[in-house]
């Protein structure tokens, strides 16, 4: 077990030995995802998530979507939030069905997010989410117009209470179980880039910068 978790809501009660609750290791399971869940409980009590876009920027999150987003407006309105991200490593192979598993970095954060009105802060969180897909594309492209950025929710949660829970290694089988005449192990997995291919309505001649011809994510080799 690592640092204490920063709240009891936060702290990893099923296989507690994965918590993790330093914020470096939250803040590069952050950094290196691409993809976002963020969740609430609708007036009924039931859970709505949606996958969306992310950027961490020092201590908060930034999150957007459409202005007209049900979800988006509710958490705005200051509904509690819940945003989880996952990197998958690894399918872990073992001797027994049950103990089959997956190695694997997460993180759950949870808060109040609030909306981002002031124009300024607005434009650097929606920099912040194009830099954190693409490194050095928010200079090449047209920025957001008025009228997008009033389509545009933009919402910031605070890193106050996150874990993050990782499992790394081989199978965890029983031990009656490693006689077992049966494969058992790891199949590693890594999601990265493969060529660009250019817009069909792209003018000729036009070569694609460094951070598209050599994208890597954070963490990747």
């Amino acid at each position: 077990m690592s640092a204490d978790p920063p709240s009891d809501r936060v702290r990893v009660r099923r296989k507690r030995e994965r918590g993790r609750y330093e914020r470096e290791v939250v803040d590069a399971i952050l950094d290196e995802a691409l993809i976002a869940h963020l969740g609430i409980a609708d007036a009924e009590g039931q859970p709505i998530v949606i996958p969306t876009l992310h950027a961490r920027r020092g201590d908060v999150v930034y999150c957007h979507g459409s202005a007209a987003s049900r979800t988006l407006r509710t958490l705005a309105a200051g509904a509690p939030a819940c945003l989880t991200v996952t990197l998958l490593d690894a399918l872990v192979l073992a001797r027994s069905a049950v103990h089959h598993s997956a190695n694997y970095r997460s993180v759950m954060l949870l808060g109040r997010a609030t909306l981002v009105t002031e124009r300024d802060e607005k434009l650097a969180a929606l920099e912040a989410i194009v830099e954190h897909i693409v490194p050095g594309r928010w200079a090449d492209v047209r920025w957001p117009a008025e009228n997008e950025l009033k389509a545009t929710y933009v919402l910031a949660l605070p890193i106050e209470e996150a874990s993050a829970k990782i499992r790394s290694g081989p199978p965890l089988d029983d031990e009656e179980d490693y006689a077992m005449d049966v494969w058992a192990g790891v199949i590693p997995l890594a999601s990265g880039p493969m060529d660009p291919k250019a817009d069909p309505r792209m003018p000729a001649g036009i070569a694609a910068p460094h951070y598209v011809s050599g994208y890597r994510r954070p963490g990747s080799s």
